[in-house]
């Protein structure tokens, strides 16, 4: 039994492996590309809509909602990077129910590599609302003594981001591979639709957690949040 799909190896030569982790993570981009691409290519205004249209409003006002109730202002600023970042995780998910897929998120890598992309987003907004001098000085509040704990608290916070989602996604493919071993008919379905939803909830709380930290760097900006 695999327990992250970076040990299935589709080729090697060397040093150099084309692992599940790769193939699946530019699998499922390429699909995330080509599906908006199709989708949105026929945007309609009028009463009448087609389905993916439907849908694809549902999903992005859901995100901005979300993103606002946290108390980001001007939602639409973050749901590019926050809501790629749920539909990646939630897609990754969602594939489980295809035959021999793994999802690259069962890989300390990946989820590692997500983690980064919320560490540098986070100071990136942070800069663009507050200047440089008004995130660094967050650093040193309420005293300068404080400036090494804040720093521990953005390399530790963003470790935490990524062994939480690991451990998760990994531990239910671990189960789901060990019921399917011992009892390989309907149990391990129970498990599978239960997989497809621990997915979904750590897609969002991976999102959320992200719309957090980045309120925190931008909270100076809205003082009537703080009150």
């Amino acid at each position: 039994m695999r327990l992250s799909p970076d040990q299935m190896i589709f080729w090697q030569n060397g040093f150099f492996k084309l692992n599940a982790t790769i193939v699946f993570t530019w699998g499922l981009m390429f699909i995330l590309v080509v599906g908006s691409k199709l989708i949105t290519r026929r945007l309609s205004t009028d009463l009448t809509r087609s389905r993916w249209q439907n849908l694809l409003e549902i999903v992005v006002s859901a995100i901005q909602k979300q993103i606002e109730e946290i108390g980001l202002r001007h939602p639409e600023k973050y749901l590019g990077f926050l809501g790629t970042l749920f539909l990646f995780v939630a897609s990754a998910s969602l594939c489980t129910v295809i035959p021999g897929y793994e999802p690259p998120t069962g890989s300390l890598s990946t989820t590692v590599a997500l983690a980064l992309c919320v560490f540098v987003a986070v100071p990136m907004f942070g800069i663009e609302d507050q200047g440089v001098r008004g995130y660094l000085k967050s650093y040193f509040e309420p005293t300068v003594i404080m400036l090494p704990f804040n720093i521990i608290s953005e390399l530790s916070r963003t470790l935490a981001l990524a062994v939480r989602l690991f451990g998760n996604m990994m531990s239910g493919a671990m189960i789901i591979g060990i019921l399917l071993t011992i009892t390989p008919f309907l149990f391990p379905l129970v498990m599978v639709a239960l997989g497809l939803l621990t997915g979904m909830v750590q897609a969002y709380i991976f999102t959320i957690l992200a719309a957090v930290y980045i309120a925190a760097a931008t909270r100076t900006r809205n003082p009537e949040l703080q009150a």
